[in-house]
């Protein structure tokens, strides 16, 4: 039983797409200042990443379908990753960050669509945008996204 169980593990994790990275194992910064600075040093452009972590089902998935992929991984090292949360739960956040995080929403989420993907320059030009999240699985036009603004 044990055999069937580790062969079982160790074909997931050759399988294409497999959840292999997290929010947590990746360099997602949460300062945007911070973000900007390493942007410029690493002449990357910016990766923002807008979410209802706590309500917004389409996000939710996203993560677990794009965010925790080889492929996400791979593309993302183009990036310098920042993580927009905008919770409902505001405990999730300290009340600095929950502000932060709304004037980056009204700065570069103007109609409030979550999830939304946002590639900024260094410079702090927007470049594109791409939003919402079907919950299907196909995640093509968001690495496609990536690719393009990288």
């Amino acid at each position: 039983m044990k055999f069937v169980a580790l062969f079982s593990l160790v074909v997931l994790l050759f399988t294409n797409g497999v959840a292999v990275e997290s929010k947590d194992s990746l360099d997602w910064k949460t300062d945007y200042e911070k973000a900007l600075k390493a942007a410029k040093k690493s002449n990357k452009n910016v990766l923002v990443y807008f979410t209802g972590s706590d309500w917004c089902t389409p996000c939710i998935q996203l993560k677990k379908d794009l965010f925790e992929t080889r492929d996400f991984a791979e593309v993302s090292k183009n990036y310098v990753l920042l993580y927009v949360d905008y919770p409902r739960n505001r405990d999730l956040l300290t009340a600095d960050e929950f502000e932060k995080n709304k004037k980056l929403i009204s700065k570069y989420n103007k109609k409030g669509v979550f999830p939304l993907l946002v590639a900024l320059s260094p410079k702090e030009k927007v470049l594109d945008e791409y939003s919402g999240y079907s919950m299907n699985g196909e995640v093509q036009y968001h690495l496609e996204f990536l690719k393009r603004n990288k």
